[in-house]
């Protein structure tokens, strides 16, 4: 009898153990470590700066609100327009000097129309073989010496820029040509006047027998 009690204590406490070990074996396997979890959520979510928003590439691409464009009406911020050469008369004053080979020369434009205009920068002059011919060699180099300004010219009135002529004679390379005188476009402007005067020009462009200032109060 004894024995018979041991041994379904015996079986009881083994039964006991197995059902404990299988529950153990079950919750290791059910429930991941927590680094796993970790790594999945990692790996499941973007990042947030992978891709930029349509709002963000729209903003990238598009022109600063603050730029301005140049008026195609050739007027200043004043209003008053540029002058023209169909209301400017041109001619030199060539009592300026010279030195070492150079004739320095007052460009003189003035205004011949009714309305005032403005004169604003660097005209562009060139040595040519008349009113209509090509021009001669290279353009008139721009001297920058004198600061640029806005030059009103009421009708009546005149402006000038200096204007150098150097020598062809000091240039031995120079191919010379015979000038008529001087062709003259005013600043933004794409018509010219024309100023006789016998020269000798370069026809080698790389030769700057003329360079000029910016325009002044005559």
């Amino acid at each position: 009898m004894t024995n018979m009690r041991v041994k379904n204590g015996l079986l009881l406490t083994m039964a006991a153990a197995s059902v404990f070990l299988l529950s153990g074996c079950f919750q290791s396997q059910a429930q991941p470590s927590g680094s796993a979890v970790s790594n999945a959520t990692a790996s499941a979510s973007p990042s947030a700066t992978a891709t930029p928003t349509p709002s963000a590439s729209a903003s990238a691409t598009s022109s600063p609100t603050g730029s301005t464009t140049p008026s195609s009406t050739g007027t200043t911020a004043s209003g008053t327009p540029l002058c023209k050469s169909d209301s400017l008369t041109a001619s030199l004053d060539s009592k300026g000097g010279g030195a070492a080979g150079s004739v320095y020369m007052k460009l003189i434009l003035t205004n011949s129309g009714s309305q005032p205009c403005i004169l604003n920068g660097f005209p562009g002059v060139s040595l040519t073989s008349g009113p209509t011919g090509d021009p001669i060699g290279a353009a008139a180099a721009r001297d920058a010496s004198q600061p640029v300004a806005q030059v009103l010219l009421e009708p009546g009135k005149s402006g000038f820029a200096q204007l150098r002529y150097t020598q062809a004679g000091n240039y031995p390379e120079c191919t010379q040509v015979p000038a008529a005188g001087f062709r003259v476009y005013p600043p933004g402007d794409t018509a010219s006047l024309f100023i006789p005067q016998q020269q000798t020009a370069c026809s080698n462009t790389n030769i700057n027998l003329l360079t000029v200032q910016a325009f002044q109060a005559g």
